[in-house]
């Protein structure tokens, strides 16, 4: 019987040290790139770097558990209670001896080591930029700033939340052997970190610049929150198609299985709470319940892709916003792209992992949009700058 702890903390130590230590490179040039300048200057830079090194690490979770290497060490935080791979060299071994192309291998341990130690570190920058966050805050209270928009510090607060709960889920991802539902809220939560860091980086930007978001029309705000939403649930029934392995169950497209409506099975394959392999009897999953999963993605790619093409001409009329409108434009040509290469080309590991950046990159442009953006009517504070007018001609 393996002795080694399931919740094994003796090297967490090690695992915190190591996140630090990748966290100081980019603290040192945000400090030098940010130096002489305000508060929300020095924020925003911090948050812009945190936000990328968030979309990097996502990335790296999708090539992770694309290339099978979610349980290359099977026990947490360490592996088989060491460090790194290197302690663990022998028990890898062994299950390699037995399972050459199994889950546990070298490679894979080390891939999902190094995906450790940069969650951590991407953890120590969020706890920075929160501390930094209050510290400018109450500094702010103690000195005359005019008419400077103060600093919210509950942003921060809320994703260091937030990024401590995505710690919790990275931990059941691997004790619970790829449980479906947890791999696939591991993905969600990712994305809302993601989100929130967004949010911080526009407000930073607009409290630096003392400006407002630019006035939209009712409905093309509500427009907004219906694409994000819409967006958000593509992005989960991505993740169950992902994380099910059921992408190859229709080879070919616009038809699946030389069909416009193959056999399915939604009762096993919308049964959230099952383990990985298995249908809501416990028996083998069969392959109408991955092709219910595969073709209800599909259809839904169909409606959020009309969905953001209408929102990106929509907000292309607006000046300000036009940025957000060719991003949401390219990135959607992005998706319809790679969503067709993993059908057609078989699952090609490069095509799979730009689908799902191009599924974070598309929900980062929305919550950059709906920052930008406020309902017209709404309340301005006396004083401060606002955007040009919005609904200016294209």
């Amino acid at each position: 019987m393996d002795s080694t702890s399931l919740y094994d903390l003796t090297p967490i130590a090690w695992l915190l040290v190591v996140g630090v230590l990748l966290a100081l490179g980019p603290l040192l040039w945000v400090w030098r790139r940010s130096a002489g300048h305000g508060a929300a200057r020095r924020l925003h830079v911090l948050t812009v770097l945190t936000l990328f090194l968030t979309f990097d690490l996502t990335l790296f979770g999708a090539f992770t558990r694309l290339t099978d290497s979610g349980l290359g060490c099977p026990d947490w935080p360490g592996c088989y209670g060491n460090a790194s791979p290197l302690g663990a060299r022998h028990e890898i071994a062994m299950a390699q001896a037995v399972q050459p192309t199994g889950p546990v291998t070298h490679s894979k341990a080390w891939v999902e080591m190094v995906h450790r130690y940069l969650a951590t570190g991407v953890g120590f920058l969020i706890l920075v930029l929160a501390v930094s966050t209050w510290v400018a805050r109450r500094r702010r209270r103690h000195e005359a700033h005019g008419g400077e928009r103060p600093l919210s510090a509950w942003w921060p607060a809320a994703t260091l939340v937030w990024v401590c709960l995505q710690g919790a889920f990275g931990a059941l991802t691997v004790t619970w052997k790829l449980y479906p539902a947890i791999v696939t809220l591991h993905l969600l939560g990712a994305i809302v970190l993601l989100a929130l860091l967004c949010i911080q980086a526009v407000r930073y930007r607009q409290a630096a610049a003392a400006r407002q978001p630019v006035a939209v029309s009712p409905g093309l705000r509500a427009l907004l929150f219906v694409v994000s939403a819409l967006l958000l649930l593509q992005i989960a029934l991505g993740g169950w198609v992902s994380t099910n392995y059921a992408v190859l169950a229709c080879a070919e497209f616009p038809t699946c299985q030389g069909s416009w409506w193959p056999p399915m099975n939604f009762a096993d394959g919308f049964h959230v709470w099952r383990s990985l392999g298995e249908g809501g009897d416990g028996t083998p999953i069969d392959f109408a319940a991955l092709t219910a999963i595969h073709y209800v993605h599909r259809l839904m790619a169909y409606a959020v892709f009309l969905a953001i093409g209408l929102l990106a001409w929509q907000l292309r009329r607006i000046v300000p916003l036009r940025p957000q409108a060719r991003w949401l434009a390219g990135l959607a040509l992005l998706q319809l792209a790679t969503g067709l290469g993993n059908v057609l080309l078989g699952w090609p590991l490069i095509a799979a992992v730009l689908h799902t950046g191009g599924a974070a990159a598309l929900a980062v442009v929305l919550t950059w949009a709906l920052c930008e953006s406020r309902r017209a009517g709404t309340r301005v504070p006396v004083g401060t700058p606002t955007r040009g007018a919005g609904m200016e001609a294209a």
